[in-house]
């Protein structure tokens, strides 16, 4: 189970942490990503952590602006996001996959998401 938090209302040009939570014993072996769905949109890819924490991919908006890490004591995956603009408006879903890949088709379990505003 994928239990996401740290969602809210932000300032443009806030930051906002996103914790995503997992249950079970084998949450080392999975890699771990982050979606998000804005209203009327498709879920896209925004990065994903190798089951290690040793690498990352990013989507290309999110290079500059949002770092994942993980922490696998805790068996959480983190989404700092800085700089926050209108358009990260979105609900953030993370997601568990064997394998660290920006399709959104490989990942085997997903949480229910944390809602992102990004408004003035």
């Amino acid at each position: 189970q994928l239990v996401e938090s740290g969602g809210g209302l932000v300032l443009p040009g806030g930051s906002l942490r996103l914790t995503c939570a997992a249950s079970g014993r084998t949450f080392t072996r999975y890699a771990m990503g982050w979606f998000r769905q804005a209203p009327g949109k498709d879920r896209e890819f925004v990065a994903v952590i190798t089951s290690s924490g040793g690498s990352a991919i990013y989507a290309d908006f999110a290079k500059e602006r949002f770092s994942i890490s993980r922490d696998n004591v805790k068996s959480s995956v983190y989404l700092q996001m800085n700089s926050l603009k209108p358009e990260d408006t979105a609900v953030y879903y993370c997601a568990a996959g064997v394998v660290p890949a920006r399709n959104e088709g490989v990942y085997d379990y997903w949480g229910q998401g944390t809602q992102v505003t990004v408004s003035s």
